[in-house]
């Protein structure tokens, strides 16, 4: 008898937020897109780990200590709080919270960096060039204005740097990386980063600065300690560390055979290069394999402009979640938005939208389907099942179709398609009772068929709620409930156990003869707030 090996875990990681100053609305897109993508895995039944955490070092963070006069750690520590409050109120269920100060990652950083070292793909150097403290990156001509600000930082000149570095030998990897690209199509999506990233790297790739001097706030280069490791080749190891179990000791080979490679990083566009770029030839240089994806998502905007302080119209997560709730924020950036592109928050499309797709098309299906249930049968659930149905009744086609329609969606990150296509079983849903109308049934004494339709439409709607649980889970739950399942999807372990949960991804798993309640709202309308902003 052989023992069958421990299922791959399906490993996501959102970025290591830079603590510079609370989380703003695109760190929560990009994670509860992450949060989304591990909660369908575990529907499958799939072992599944969300890594998400915060970078820390770096001049950046220790200018905004010193201006709030705290420590650098001090500063560190009150950000992770928001950070994790807010992962927290957006229903954000992460498995490990990654901190590049934590002793643990110091280990894994000084291990990667002795492997780098003794490939001899270190070398010291003196750099010149212009800084953008915001990026912590030196950057090239092209990428400044004029009078030598920061393109995306538009609001940061650039400091001119003339100081002693280390240099990774970035362009020693650059066929191996185009044959890279070139062998693995689907390593970089979508499309356009793709491309972002083809085009940059045929410029021809430069050796990049990887120390920094006179920067006491970072972890020091055991080979030469007067130089602190520059706080990107630092942060991405973080991914590393995060594999270790918490009461794992650290050490580098223990964490690669915990999860790596692992199968996506999630990123904003802005971060793109470092991941789809140096991170990879630095994996190549330690001998080691390189993440099976990168995504880089668009940009947020507010009512079609970019958001900014200067401009005043920045948007406060915490405050959209205090009016709207997790289910609402999370369902509008996932469904309102092509995930890939850039995307624009409308208040009113807010609410417009949750009110048309989760209180209108979803919510009153509910409440109209149990209604007709207690009139016209008592209560008492269909004594039906799928196999009841012909192949051609319209609800089994498009609900038959659906869990397989879906899943792929959600595997390529295609969060709008996979709601819209579940929808659209609601839609129908709602013309299948008006073409069947069982108020007519019933006056014709048709218990048989009116028993038919409403256990076609309770069934589409509950498939519609699992389908949907990954984006809004409280809302699932509360559709699950009313139609007799304990079931909770934010109990992940429960789901992760129970394999067998993801046979509810087809069309026909509602039981027969079920006691069903009176029907309660499962999603209250929205009304127009005032404009949610930063205080």
């Amino acid at each position: 008898m052989t023992n069958n090996p421990a299922p791959q875990k399906f490993v996501v990681t959102t970025p290591l937020y830079y603590v510079n100053d609370v989380p703003h609305i695109g760190s929560a897109y990009t994670t509860l897109a992450a949060d989304a993508l591990i909660r369908w895995q575990r529907l499958q039944g799939n072992s599944a780990l969300l890594i998400t955490g915060t970078d820390e070092h770096g001049q950046k963070i220790e200018r905004t200590a010193i201006s709030k006069d705290l420590a650098p750690q001090e500063h560190c520590d009150q950000i992770v709080v928001s950070f994790k409050s807010l992962w927290e109120q957006l229903n954000i269920q992460y498995d490990r919270f990654s901190r590049t100060t934590a002793s643990e990652h110091k280990v894994i950083v000084d291990q990667f960096f002795e492997r780098v070292w003794e490939k001899g793909d270190i070398y010291l150097d003196q750099q010149q060039g212009w800084y953008c403290v915001a990026c912590e990156e030196f950057k090239e001509e092209r990428e400044l204005t004029e009078d030598k600000h920061c393109q995306i930082h538009t609001n940061k000149k650039a400091e001119w740097r003339d100081e002693e570095n280390y240099f990774f030998r970035l362009s020693k990897y650059q066929k191996q990386l185009e044959a890279i690209y070139a062998d693995n199509p689907e390593f970089i999506q979508p499309v356009a980063r793709r491309n972002e990233v083809l085009n940059f790297v045929a410029q021809g790739l430069q050796d990049f600065s990887i120390s920094r001097v006179n920067l006491d706030w970072g972890f020091p280069i055991s080979q030469d300690p007067k130089h602190t490791i520059y706080v990107w080749f630092d942060a991405l190891l973080g991914y590393l560390t995060a594999l270790l179990e918490p009461d794992q000791e650290a050490n580098l080979e223990l964490a690669l055979s915990q999860g790596w490679p692992i199968d996506l990083h999630l990123i904003g566009k802005d971060i793109l290069r470092f991941h789809a770029v140096y991170w990879p030839a630095m994996l190549l240089s330690a001998e080691l394999p390189i993440p099976k994806r990168v995504f880089g998502h668009g940009f947020l905007t507010k009512d079609g402009l970019k958001m900014g302080k200067s401009l005043g119209n920045t948007l406060n997560p915490f405050e959209l979640l205090d009016k709207y709730g997790s289910d609402a924020v999370r369902y509008y950036f996932l469904r309102a938005i092509e995930f890939g592109k850039d995307g624009d928050f409308n208040e009113s499309r807010f609410v417009d939208l949750l009110n048309a797709d989760l209180a209108k098309n979803l919510g009153n299906l509910l409440n109209r389907t149990l209604g007709m249930l207690n009139k016209y049968c008592q209560g008492n659930g269909p004594q039906l099942k799928q196999e009841d149905y012909p192949d051609h009744d319209s609800l089994k086609t498009i609900g038959s179709n659906l869990g397989s329609q879906v899943a792929i969606a959600y595997q390529d990150l295609q969060f709008k398609q996979a709601c819209e296509a579940i929808l659209e079983l609601a839609n129908a849903s709602n013309k299948y009772i008006d073409d069947h109308a069982p108020w007519v049934l019933f006056k014709e004494g048709k218990q048989e068929e009116i028993e038919h339709v409403l256990y076609a439409v309770l069934e589409s709607i509950r498939l519609a709620a699992y389908l949907l649980s990954p984006i809004v889970p409280n809302l699932s739950n509360a559709i699950y409930q009313q139609l007799g399942f304990s079931c909770n999807f934010n109990e992940l372990t429960q789901l992760s156990a129970a394999p067998v949960f993801a046979q509810h991804s087809r069309w026909g798993h509602l039981p027969a003869n079920l006691n069903l309640n009176k029907a309660r709202p499962v999603f209250t309308q929205l009304e127009l707030s005032s404009v949610v902003s930063d205080s």
